[in-house]
């Protein structure tokens, strides 16, 4: 993920697709992106850097393991407060829920929904204390 910002503001944008591998490439070919491999247990999915080798903008990632099922579209993540409360209000407001609240490592959290006129994005909480860098 990219660096932590306030509520509201997009934190980090993906690509989740079948074949990883291939979307990396074409992405590196046509906007000149650099690859750094991310472990992911098994596979590995991509960060995405800037040509000039500075922080990742983007990922590309396999649908599989944490990603099943996460539709292929570029995802943007939006910060909030509190990812509970964030994701009962998209149901009280007409929006769906794709993907319940997940853990990423030990301090973070997202979940992808949906919103009444069909848009895709998802949400993403940091859980480190707030005075933890």
């Amino acid at each position: 993920m990219g660096d932590i910002q306030e509520p509201g503001a997009i934190n980090w944008i993906d690509l989740t697709v079948p074949d990883a591998g291939l979307v990396r490439d074409f992405y590196q070919q046509v906007v000149g992106w650099q690859v750094t491999p991310v472990e992911m247990g098994g596979y590995q999915d991509y960060a995405m850097t800037a040509e000039s080798g500075g922080k990742s903008v983007a990922g590309v990632c396999h649908s599989r393991g944490v990603n099943d099922g996460i539709p292929p579209v570029w995802l943007i993540y939006i910060t909030v407060r509190n990812l509970d409360a964030s994701t009962a209000r998209v149901l009280e407001l007409g929006g769906r829920v794709i993907r319940q609240p997940v853990n990423i490592g030990t301090n973070a959290r997202y979940a992808v929904i949906q919103d009444p006129a069909g848009a895709v994005c998802a949400l993403f909480e940091d859980t480190r204390p707030p005075d933890e860098p």
